[in-house]
């Protein structure tokens, strides 16, 4: 029998990885998908039962190959957890419509096109969780996220749209607010003043998604946020 599939759309060294890391302990097999497959082939040589799919969110065309060929080589995804998500940091006057357009399509129209890839397979079962990595810019715009913060607003309110309709159907549709900034190299080398406890580690977000995607059904979570314990909110 083929195991289970988790497939992680936007996979890189930060949280993309510590999330295909903790699907793949829990005995889960791990579509890896990403723009490009250098990062995600490395991946998937070190996880027991994982592939690396090329996949550029932005073109629904694109996303339909990338699961079309997950469905004929792993199976069936019982388990979507969304982390693609980036945008150009300005404000409203520095942005450009294209700056704002690239956001929504990597947020928002990218998590529209995988999630109506893996839904007909788990209302046919009854079963499957989605998972979003959001963030807090979801909540609120500040002066440098003109085109972040609308996409992620769009992000967070179709996941709630997708919790509403498809809870009912066995589908648990959940969304992981980060606020905080994560830890990573790049980051570390950033903001060298800050200490080992101001950052969030992708690990322990990961372990929350795995948490949300394991949860009894009389008992199911839609929305967590997600920030270091000395974090100011």
């Amino acid at each position: 029998m083929r195991k289970p599939v988790c497939a992680v759309v936007g996979v890189g060294e930060g949280n993309g990885a510590a999330l295909a890391r903790a699907f793949a302990r829990t005995g889960m097999a791990v579509a890896l998908l990403a723009r490009r497959t250098d990062f995600t082939s490395d991946l998937a040589r070190e996880l027991s039962d994982a592939r690396p799919y090329a996949c550029d969110v932005s073109d629904p065309s694109l996303v339909a190959q990338a699961f079309a060929t997950i469905r004929t080589e792993m199976g069936d995804p019982a388990t979507l957890v969304y982390n693609a998500g980036s945008g150009v940091w300005g404000d409203v006057e520095s942005i450009t419509l294209d700056d704002f357009e690239a956001a929504w399509r990597i947020n928002a129209y990218g998590a529209l096109a995988a999630s109506r890839e893996v839904i007909p397979a788990m209302k046919a079962v009854g079963s499957g969780s989605i998972i979003f990595i959001g963030a807090t810019a979801s909540r609120r715009g500040g002066p440098r996220t003109a085109a972040f913060a609308p996409a992620k607003a769009a992000q967070r309110s179709l996941a709630e749209s997708m919790a509403r309709s498809l809870w009912p159907q066995g589908i648990h549709v959940a969304l992981i607010v980060i606020d905080a900034v994560v830890d990573l190299p790049g980051t570390r080398r950033k903001m060298p003043d800050k200490p080992d406890s101001f950052f969030l580690k992708p690990d322990d977000m990961a372990a929350t998604a795995v948490w949300l995607a394991q949860q009894p059904r009389s008992a199911w979570t839609f929305e967590v946020e997600l920030r270091p314990f000395g974090e100011s909110w």
